[in-house]
């Protein structure tokens, strides 16, 4: 052949500006403690490292076939395997020259690598070596958690290879790793609890830890092996190889540290790198393959065991969201206020959210379940986006909007859920700024300065504890808990779209309830009108026209009110001082007036005084006043009660009934009662009495409440006599 063998270097040097994208799979160089031969896929020897005379007494010739290369026969059975289209990496054991190798046969789609790995460990050790892998693997399967896992594979892995240290790396979200487990030599400094920057693994290295899980560099100082092949062919990956050499910056690297020797094997679960065993040697040291090999399968197992372990913690976070989501969908249907519905749940759900607050808003109202102020609360809803993501996620103070970044104090962490964005219904959950102290191994930043390998990124040269406070930076949320938000986000939306399916069959409802209620009124003010023109009393037929008229104000009141309600307008109070015995009084003998069948009994105590908006309570007592005459039993007195009572007004209104069945005692405060009720003698009323009373008796900061005590129904009024303010 016309070809000659070069060096198979990559095609740019290593520098400052280019170190993050540092080709370290085809350096076109490997460790010296072995040999490498490339075929290409008819067989034919493409490339080759220049030591190969030597460990392995073969002269390599472009275009030489592994036939004709005298190699041993089950090499070359495995280099058909491989070249057939086998690409698990295989490791065969061999002699050559009198020195026994280990060779791993693999394939990197476009050729065949076999690397022949000396090795200087007898047989019998060898075997030794496997009972104490087999025992590891038994006491990992043994252990219930991850840390207890991850503890006991570094004595484990120690104790199999003999390094100085092995440490157990865990990966944050940024990269980062904690040193979470350590076994180490008495003598040497404990890194257990510090942290390592992401920088230190960069992304391509990563992305080799993935998918070649076990590294050794034997001998920190040694000489690299150039490798060799056609001038035309592109460097060869070297992604699988067990030789390849190592990145000059990460040398550096473990020079600083004062490692001579060290190897690493990935802990990949779900494709992604989980975590890493790390292994440090003061002195050279030679792990065979097959050690190695033990190690990974160790490094395996603990990945599956750790899978496992989270999948049953994932498993039972989701099983217990699922409980708390099914008990807040049926609250939440059953319930007309949204923000109590979602109350009455806020510490299930700040539990399985993994939140230190919670915020409830739809329309203009506003709730809060922990520590967190209601004005900041509000500020927070508002710099929410009317539109976009439906679920919103930060967790830095720089995320958030600039002018709110100095309001928020420590709650830094949000995940917002946009429930309902027909009327701007957010369910928020917070957590607090995680005021972290962390101990760097070292100051993790790199260095540019002129090294011995030019100017560039030198690793740092000190691994002394330094001490940093983390700020502004809440824990994010991780992926079980974001999925927790995902179902309950889609549950919460089926419940809204249901919620208003009904509202708006109730609006329809509510039209042809009103414009049946109006239209007798307006025909009996017809009527009188007529009559008056033929020469009628006119007496008489004034005051039914003023019943008549009175009686479509009081609708249109009310569906103005439940308007104003639904809307989240709320009802306009103006409080002023109040004689509420005059007012009871007053209202009393209005209703003798209007209703002489009626028998009413009062025990009005003299001189209750307090601020109310007399209009709106008027408005609540008289609704209790007709309640009680509609629904109570004929020929028995309604029973009338004012009095002050721990800083309260205190009123009972009572009439004889049976007692209001359970099912429809969960409406009482709803709309549309009369649906529910059907009352005959309340055929006027349009069920929206008890719903508007009850919000004006809430905007007093008072509440309403229904009781039975044998023979009566008592409906209970009860307000501060002096509002907060």
């Amino acid at each position: 052949m016309n070809e000659q063998p070069s060096p198979q270097t990559p095609a740019s040097p290593v520098g400052l500006d280019n170190c993050a994208d540092e080709p370290i799979h085809i350096p076109g160089l490997i460790q010296p403690h072995g040999a490498l031969l490339a075929f290409a896929p008819d067989g034919a020897l493409r490339a080759w490292s220049a030591n190969v005379p030597a460990l392995l007494g073969v002269t390599p010739a472009l275009g030489m076939h592994y036939a004709r290369m005298a190699l041993a026969p089950g090499v070359a059975d495995v280099l058909r395997e491989c070249l057939d289209g086998a690409d698990t990496p295989t490791g065969i054991e061999t002699s050559i020259g009198g020195q026994t190798f280990d060779c791993v046969v693999h394939g990197n789609g476009t050729r065949a690598i076999a690397e022949f790995e000396l090795r200087d460990v007898a047989a019998d050790e060898l075997a030794a070596f496997a009972l104490k892998a087999h025992a590891a693997v038994e006491r990992l399967r043994r252990q219930k958690t991850i840390d207890g896992l991850l503890t006991n594979a570094v004595e484990q892995v120690r104790a199999i290879t003999g390094f100085d240290r092995v440490m157990a790396y865990r990966f944050r979200h940024d990269d980062s790793g904690d040193v979470v487990a350590e076994s180490r030599r008495d003598d040497l400094k404990p890194f257990l609890g510090m942290r390592y920057p992401a920088s230190d693994i960069p992304a391509q290295a990563r992305r080799l830890y993935t998918i070649n899980t076990l590294r050794l560099i034997a001998d920190i100082g040694y000489t690299a092996v150039p490798v060799l092949g056609a001038a035309g062919d592109a460097p060869l990956d070297l992604s699988h190889s067990v030789l390849r050499s190592v990145s000059p910056i990460h040398v550096e690297y473990l020079q600083n540290m004062g490692v001579a020797a060290s190897m690493s094997v990935s802990i990949v679960i779900n494709g992604k790198l989980w975590g890493l065993i790390a292994c440090h040697h003061m002195a050279p040291l030679r792990v065979p393959y097959s050690v190695r090999m033990a190690c990974d399968v160790v490094a395996q197992v603990l990945a599956a065991a750790v899978q496992s372990i989270d999948a049953r913690e994932r498993m039972l976070l989701a099983e217990q969201a699922a409980g708390v989501r099914t008990r807040l969908i049926e609250t939440l249907l059953r319930e007309e206020d949204v923000l109590a519905a979602l109350e009455q749940h806020a510490p299930d759900l700040a539990a399985k959210l993994g939140a230190h607050a919670l915020v409830f808003s739809q329309q203009s109202k506003l709730t809060t379940h922990g520590a967190i102020d209601g004005e900041l609360a509000a500020e927070i809803v508002a710099c929410l986006p009317a539109d976009g993501d439906e679920m919103l996620h930060r967790f830095r103070r720089d995320q958030w909007p600039a002018p709110l970044r100095d309001r928020l104090g420590p709650w830094v962490g949000l995940l917002a859920l946009h429930f309902d964005p027909a009327t701007h219904g957010w369910l928020l959950a917070l957590r607090r700024e995680q005021v972290e102290t962390v101990r760097w191994a070292g100051k993790p930043d790199k260095l540019v300065k002129t090294g011995p390998l030019g100017h560039r990124l030198t690793p740092r040269g000190s691994f002394d504890e330094w001490v940093e406070s983390v700020h502004d930076m809440a824990e994010p949320w991780d992926e079980p808990h974001l999925l927790v938000a995902e179902q309950l986000l889609g549950e919460m939306h089926r419940a809204s779209m249901a919620r208003h399916a009904e509202l708006e069959k109730a609006r329809m409802q509510l039209l042809a309830m009103l414009g049946h209620d109006l239209r007798d009124p307006l025909q009996s003010i017809s009527m009188a009108a007529t009559v008056l023109q033929h020469g009628a009393q006119p007496q008489q037929l004034g005051q039914r026209i003023e019943r008549s008229s009175g009686r479509m104000q009081r609708l249109i009141s009310q569906v103005l009110d439940m308007s104003r309600l639904d809307s989240g307008m709320g009802l306009a109070l103006r409080p002023v001082d109040v004689d509420l015995s005059k007012m009871v009084e007053d209202l009393l003998d209005e209703s003798r007036l209007a209703h002489p069948g009626t028998h009413y009994e009062a025990s009005i105590a003299p001189d209750v005084h307090g601020r109310a908006d007399p209009d709106r309570m008027a408005q609540v007592i008289s609704n209790l006043l007709s309640n009680a005459r509609h629904h109570g039993a004929g020929g028995h007195p309604v029973l009338v009660s004012l009095r002050a009572e721990d800083g309260q007004a205190v009123l009972e209104v009572a009439n004889e009934s049976a007692p209001i069945p359970p099912e429809l005692e969960a409406h009482l405060f709803h709309p549309f009662k009369r649906m529910a009720l059907q009352n005959r003698a309340n055929r006027t009323g349009m069920g929206l009495g008890l719903y508007i009373a009850e919000n004006v008796v809430k905007g007093h900061g008072g509440t309403v409440t229904y009781r039975y005590e044998a023979p009566h129904v008592i409906f209970r009024v009860a307000f501060p006599l002096q509002p907060a303010s």
